[in-house]
C-alpha cells in the first residue's frame, strides 16, 4: 500500500521533471543556434507543464512540494528558456537585447510567486496575469514559424516590443481563462470532440502558423475582453442620444455657445 501511494505522489513530479529537461534543453539548443528545435522544446515543455498539474489533481496527489518544484521548473522552461531563445533569435547582441530578456525573467518569476501566494484565495477560472507557459509559448510561436533570424532593424525593435509586452502582461492584474472549471472525468456531448479534432488536425497540416495563430489568439484575449467590458460600461453610465427623448437630443446636438 505504501509504495503504491508513493507511486502516485511520484507520477505528477515525473511530468514537471521532464518539462523541466525540455525547457533546459531548449537553453542548449538555442544555444546551439537551432532555433526551431528551441521552440518546439518549449511547446513540449507547456504541454508537460499542463499534465502533471491536471494529473496531481485527478489523482488527489497535489502538495506542496509539487507546488514548489512546478515554479521552479517553470522559471528554467518559461522564463530563462524563452528569454534566451529571444535574444540569440532577434533581440541581441547588445545591452537593449539582453535587458529585455532579462526583464522578461525577471516577469515571469515575479508572475510565479504572486501565484503560489494566490493559490488557495485565487478564482480558479481565471488566472490574474498571463501564464508564463503561455508567455513562453508565445516567443517560441513566432520563431517557430520563422525560425531563420531577420536581420532588419525593424524586426528587432517589433520583436523587442513583443518581448517588453509579454513581460508586463505577466504581472498585470488582466484575467485570463485559466479552462480548470472544465472537469474531464464529467459526461459530455459528442458534439465537444469535433473542435477539438479540428484543432488537432489544423495543427497536422499547418503546425507552424496555427500555434503562432492559438498563442496570438490567447495573448490578445483578455485585453480584447478588457476592451469589450470597459466600452460596455462606459455606454450603460452614459446612455445613446437615441434614448433620450427629442427635446434633450436636440439641446445635446447644439453646439455649445460661448
Amino acid at each position: 500500500m505504501s509504495l503504491r501511494r508513493r507511486g502516485i505522489y511520484l507520477l505528477p513530479n515525473l511530468f514537471t521533471t521532464a518539462a523541466l529537461f525540455a525547457g533546459f534543453y531548449a537553453i542548449v539548443q538555442a544555444m546551439n543556434g537551432r532555433y526551431d528545435v528551441s521552440a518546439v522544446a518549449i511547446f513540449i515543455a507547456g504541454f508537460l507543464d499542463g499534465l502533471d498539474g491536471r494529473i496531481a489533481r485527478l489523482t488527489g496527489t497535489t502538495s506542496a512540494f509539487g507546488i514548489q518544484f512546478d515554479s521552479l521548473a517553470d522559471i528554467v522552461s518559461f522564463g530563462v528558456a524563452p528569454a534566451l531563445l529571444a535574444y540569440h533569435w532577434g533581440l541581441g547582441p547588445g545591452r537593449i537585447g539582453w535587458s529585455l530578456a532579462f526583464l522578461y525573467v525577471v516577469c515571469a518569476a515575479m508572475r510565479l510567486a504572486r501565484f503560489n501566494i494566490r493559490t488557495a484565495s485565487a478564482d480558479k477560472r481565471y488566472f490574474v496575469g498571463l501564464p508564463s507557459p503561455m508567455a513562453g509559448c508565445v516567443l517560441a510561436s513566432i520563431v517557430f514559424a520563422f525560425p531563420e533570424p531577420r536581420e532588419a532593424r525593424w524586426l528587432a525593435a517589433a520583436l523587442a516590443g513583443l518581448v517588453f509586452s509579454v513581460a508586463i502582461l505577466m504581472v498585470s492584474r488582466m484575467r485570463y481563462y485559466s479552462f480548470r472549471d472544465i472537469d474531464l472525468r464529467n459526461r459530455r456531448s459528442y458534439i465537444y470532440v469535433l473542435p477539438i479534432a479540428a484543432v488537432l488536425v489544423a495543427i497536422a497540416l499547418h503546425p507552424k502558423y496555427v500555434l503562432l495563430a492559438l498563442s496570438a489568439a490567447y495573448l490578445l484575449s483578455s485585453p480584447v475582453l478588457y476592451m469589450r467590458d470597459r466600452r460596455a460600461l462606459r455606454s450603460a453610465e452614459h446612455p445613446a442620444v437615441g434614448n433620450r427623448t427629442a427635446p434633450e437630443a436636440e439641446v445635446a446636438d447644439e453646439p455649445a455657445l460661448r
